[in-house]
């Protein structure tokens, strides 16, 4: 190992290793802790704090990456995020436990169930109705455990 990585290494691991915004490895992580609870609220913090005594570094980068770096970015709103989102987890499949998060998130940021059901019909024709109707029916879920059933009654 050469000593400029090294160096890189320890900076690291001492949380001062600083990106091209100059911002810290802490600094990341306030600033996605923050937008993870302005947008999944309790849910994000029940993934984070699962993840604690498994894989601490992962709940970390969740947080400092996907949410202070990239969730955080100006070039989308939080709405937008979420549809793009749903899409995606919904195109993948066997990701029920995140989209579950994700459509609450969602709601939290302004979607409505009918948007949501939209994207969710939407989708089926690009990736097909079983995924569509997996990620319906944990939207059903959600939507009964807001108080939001039947969709379209609001």
């Amino acid at each position: 190992m050469s000593t400029d990585s090294t160096a890189s290494t320890a900076s690291t691991a001492s949380g001062s290793d600083s990106t091209e915004t100059g911002s810290t490895r802490q600094e990341r992580f306030d600033r996605g802790l923050a937008v993870l609870s302005a947008v999944d609220g309790e849910a994000g913090q029940r993934v984070i704090d699962s993840l604690a005594d498994v894989h601490p570094e992962l709940a970390h980068q969740i947080v400092a990456w996907g949410f202070g770096e990239i969730y955080s970015r100006p070039g989308l709103q939080p709405r937008d995020r979420q549809l793009v989102t749903l899409g995606m987890l919904t195109a993948l499949g066997g990701c029920e436990p995140q989209l579950e998060v994700h459509l609450n998130a969602a709601l939290n940021v302004g979607l409505t169930p009918a948007e949501i059901t939209e994207v969710l019909l939407h989708t089926t024709g690009y990736c097909g109705f079983p995924k569509a109707l997996n990620a319906t029916f944990v939207a059903k879920k959600v939507f009964g455990e807001r108080g939001l059933l039947p969709v379209g009654s609001q």
